[in-house]
């Protein structure tokens, strides 16, 4: 008999239930005795011994279904071993949890913080296999994380939206795009959409270079211009500051701007003469139903997992390199983020088309 653990931690996104379900496909049509248990709410689940055994019934119909059935939260690393206001040790509860249950094994399916504690599981002793999640397509030692290309489809048709009322109008719109600290999902939304200007953390910004860009659009007849921007963009002057001087200043712009869009816009109406507007497209980029290649690539880590813990191989994170499944020892990926290379050859192809970084 195998008995394996399942949680989803962290923020949603889609994708989450084709790859559980992936997974216990593969458990249960292996012809071995097997129980899953579902741990709710992510992480507190675990903690909190809240669980429910799931049959084959729970993985039907679920494969096009976004979020996840069995609940997520955060549980944040940097605190994970200072026991919460009810006194509990949140590492003993989890271990606990797990032998009372005989788990054979525990999947996980996350981000980086998520993986950061699965490591911690790890090397306490427990028995972990981990799937990469996340729209922000940032965990390293995997080329892609599903929920990314769904939520490059969403951000795209926002832009998508935009070009028709920016063109109508004669308008600058600015296109906020999640992503956490990195650029991958603008990147890709922002050239899928045909922004004209792409801003990303990786390429700290000049805003009098983007100001001339939209002047030059102007001039050659382009009476519109859309910037695709992330949501942890920064200036070339933010981006010199010490990490606590930059915090400090953030506190005092944010009461006047809630994002860093609104202060690129507020400063580049003033530059340009422009009016300049911002969509925040915002969670529905990690909402709604998977898009079909994240419901093939999930399907495909699953199955994977379910076959590492049918061979009795644990301490991976199943990923994706040059165009094959792989696993990935755990204790590599944990803690570590993929940024996008600023010299990195999609970032050369999109100047050649004319893109500004504002760099």
């Amino acid at each position: 008999m195998k008995r394996i653990g399942m949680l989803t931690s962290g923020g949603d996104c889609q994708a989450l239930n084709p790859a559980m379900r992936g997974v216990a496909k593969a458990l249960f049509n292996s012809g071995e005795d097997v129980e899953i248990y579902g741990f709710l709410d992510g992480y507190q689940g675990l903690i909190y011994s809240r669980f429910r055994l799931l049959n084959y019934a729970d993985f039907t119909g679920i494969l096009t279904k976004g979020g996840t059935f069995l609940g997520s939260s955060r549980t944040p690393f940097k605190t994970i071993r200072e026991p919460g206001p009810d006194g509990i040790d949140k590492v003993a509860a989890m271990k606990q949890t797990y032998h009372k249950l005989s788990l054979d094994c525990l999947v996980i399916l996350g981000g980086n913080g998520t993986h950061k504690t699965a490591n911690l599981l790890r090397e306490e002793g427990l028995h972990v296999i981990t799937l990469p999640k996340t729209i922000d397509n940032d965990l390293w030692g995997t080329n892609m994380t599903f929920g990314f290309q769904s939520a490059v489809n969403v951000a795209t048709n926002a832009i998508d939206c935009i070009h028709t009322t920016a063109a109508s109008h004669g308008r600058v719109f600015i296109v906020e795009v999640m992503g956490h600290k990195v650029g991958w999902l603008t990147l890709n939304a922002g050239m899928a959409g045909g922004a004209d200007i792409i801003l990303i953390p990786e390429i700290p910004y000049d805003i009098d270079k983007i100001a001339k860009k939209i002047k030059q659009r102007n001039a050659h007849g382009s009476q519109f211009t859309i910037l695709a921007v992330a949501e942890g963009a920064i200036s070339k002057e933010d981006a010199a500051l010490s990490k606590k001087e930059y915090k400090k200043k953030m506190l005092k712009i944010r009461k006047e701007f809630p994002s860093v869009s609104y202060e690129i816009a507020d400063k580049l109406a003033k530059k340009t003469g422009c009016d300049v507007r911002v969509t925040v497209p915002g969670h529905t980029q990690r909402g709604g139903a998977p898009c079909p290649y994240d419901r093939v690539f999930a399907s495909r880590l699953g199955a994977e997992a379910g076959e590492l813990i049918l061979n009795g191989e644990y301490g991976f994170m199943v990923g994706y390199q040059n165009r094959e499944i792989v696993k990935i020892p755990l204790e590599e990926v944990a803690g570590k983020l993929k940024m996008v290379p600023p010299d990195a050859s999609i970032i050369k192809e999109a100047k050649l088309l004319g893109i500004s970084f504002g760099d």
